[in-house]
């Protein structure tokens, strides 16, 4: 049941009072390391926990960049546990807290880090379940630079309008809201109450439940959303115009698709909107079904670059034209509601399944529309920011900065194109029909996907190499190994001594690396096995994988990447 709202007499007097405090500045309030990390090895108490449902009732206050809260959340216990661990950024600090119905004492709950403690009346028992109701507020995190460092960002329309949005993929839900940050800590069901001064909208995620107009002229906006991501819940304020259209699905289902943009953005709007049923049909076509076609396909325009939250993609690429002809960020964005939300790798360690399949998509589409130039192309400029510095996967749970930020011992961006790379050469190496039925086993979990029959699922890299296993019937560990596990790439090592050509692969670590190789002899195109000895006329013109199949080392790449730090020093 939502909470009664201030009366207007009373919260016009609580603006006023706090009006003239300044307004935090990008990276105010500061956070606690304990916000700032998402993801990791989590207590036990939270593990013990499955996270049935969140209502969430937020109150957008702009004119002191505040917002106030009430979470009624339910868990049920999957071990016995006597405290509730719930994470929650200490800058909106909780009021009250009650329990099934029953208001906590003062000293019942404490948050001196970022994690909220309460301590349950009663200790709950494998199996049962508990209700807690937390009242909070305060002024939330504004982003230094969003996405990229997540927060709150306020800002405002050409026109001088409240322009409101929230990221969280990096720091973690628990900057806005009660929540279990990490990947597996996803609700079951999120209902969303967003209430907005007078002539904003609040697009948010899941289907629209419907929009109360309130007596002081603000409006309320009612979302509910199934098994959303858990960064993936997003506040979205503005003077938003809206497009709408329904899409037919080649799987036999329809839905509804919209757009929220900005006033005077009309023909550009449409022209962006005018994208969003072909590439539906290309990831329908390639993966699998669209995953949330019992509630929405959403974008919304955002005062960030923007974000894969769950049917209410983030879009801030200012339209921009490319010669590929379409969005990258769009298409980038909305891909990963497969590779993001439907899959959701269940450790940050493995997010080359989030990254490096939705990069992949980007030239995978431009093949599907206009064949194998584009796609090279495409691919060709994936690869030179490729920087092998460490290994993509290390095996054991991790945080998300841990993943993201090469300052701390993470792989950054190679998870994005070492990855899509990864992907190009296991497709090639497997065929696409086995590629495309372990594509779907990760996301679906089946090879059949039709909607109604699955539903969003958790991946591992483990379990994707038991899925090409699987498939194939044959083991590539060798594969993941190199690529995955290990930082540089495999070496082709090529000598040529008269009418000899002797190519063998050098692996770092010295393990085995049974990759085939195409070789282009003259005009005969042959697929070898290494190492191999090939007899070749001194005079004949030799090209080693002409169409760049393999990930592999490239001195060029190196060099080219070395000059551009150097260039990048001098300035």
């Amino acid at each position: 049941m939502r909470p009664a709202l201030l009366p207007a007499a009373l919260l016009l007097t609580a603006l006023l009072t706090t009006a003239a405090a300044p307004l935090p500045k990008k990276g105010e309030p500061a956070i606690t390391a304990q916000t700032q990390k998402s993801g990791g090895v989590r207590p036990a108490e939270q593990l013990a926990l499955r996270f049935d449902s969140a209502d969430l009732d937020f109150q957008v206050l702009p004119a002191t960049q505040q917002l106030k809260g009430v979470a009624t959340l339910r868990f049920t216990a999957r071990a016995p546990v006597s405290r509730l661990l719930i994470d929650l950024d200490r800058n909106l600090p909780v009021s009250a807290i009650s329990i099934d119905g029953v208001a906590l004492p003062r000293g019942g709950w404490s948050n001196p880090d970022g994690q909220l403690v309460v301590t349950l009346p009663r200790p709950l028992g494998t199996g049962q379940s508990v209700t807690a109701r937390l009242t909070y507020g305060g002024t939330p995190h504004v982003a230094v630079n969003a996405p990229w460092d997540d927060g709150t960002v306020w800002s405002k329309t050409p026109d001088g309008r409240t322009w409101f949005a929230t990221t969280a993929e990096g720091y973690g839900c628990d900057l806005f809201w009660p929540c279990l940050d990490f990947p597996t800590g996803e609700p079951g069901v999120v209902t969303l109450h967003i209430t907005v001064p007078k002539g904003l909208k609040a697009p948010s995620n899941g289907v629209l439940l419907g929009v109360d107009q309130l007596a002081d002229g603000r409006s309320r906006w009612n979302w509910r959303v199934k098994n959303p991501n858990t960064y993936a819940i997003a506040l979205n304020v503005g003077p938003y115009e809206e497009i709408s259209g329904t899409y037919k699905s080649r799987y036999g289902n329809s839905f509804p698709m919209f757009y929220w943009y900005l006033p005077g953005e009309k023909a550009k709007a449409e022209a962006l909107f005018a994208e969003f049923a072909p590439t539906l049909d290309f990831y329908e076509s390639v993966v699998g079904p669209y995953p949330f076609g019992d509630e929405k396909v959403g974008v919304v325009k955002t005062p960030h670059k923007g974000m894969e939250h769950q049917t209410i993609n983030a879009y801030g690429n200012a339209y921009a034209k490319a010669p590929e002809g379409f969005d990258w960020l769009f298409h980038h964005e909305f891909g990963h509601e497969w590779f993001g939300n439907q899959l959701t790798a269940g450790n940050w360690d493995d997010y080359w399944l989030h990254e490096g399949y939705e990069s992949y998509m980007q030239p995978l589409y431009g093949l599907w529309r206009e064949g194998d130039a584009r796609y090279a192309t495409m691919m060709d400029t994936q690869r030179r920011p490729i920087a092998n510095k460490v290994p993509m996967v290390r095996g054991r749970v991790v945080t998300e900065e841990e993943v993201y930020e090469p300052s701390k011992g993470g792989p950054g961006q190679d998870i994005y194109y070492k990855g899509a790379w990864m992907l190009h050469t296991l497709r090639w190496l497997i065929g696409d029909k086995d590629w495309g039925d372990v594509t779907r086993l990760a996301v679906y979990g089946r090879t059949d996907p039709k909607p109604g029959n699955f539903r969003p699922r958790f991946g591992s890299t483990a379990e994707y190499e038991g899925f090409v296993r699987q498939v194939t019937g044959k083991d590539y560990r060798w594969f993941f190994d190199v690529y995955l596990r290990q930082a540089a790439l495999p070496e082709l090592v090529q000598t040529r001594t008269g009418n000899t050509l002797s190519l063998r692969w050098a692996v770092p670590g010295g393990g085995p690396f049974p990759m085939p190789l195409e070789v282009r002899i003259g005009d005969d195109l042959r697929r070898v096995t290494l190492p191999a000895t090939l007899t070749v006329p001194a005079d004949t013109h030799v090209v080693v994988d002409p169409s760049a199949r393999i990930l592999r080392r490239s001195p060029a790449i190196e060099a080219y990447q070395a000059w551009q730090a150097e260039q990048k020093a001098k300035k």
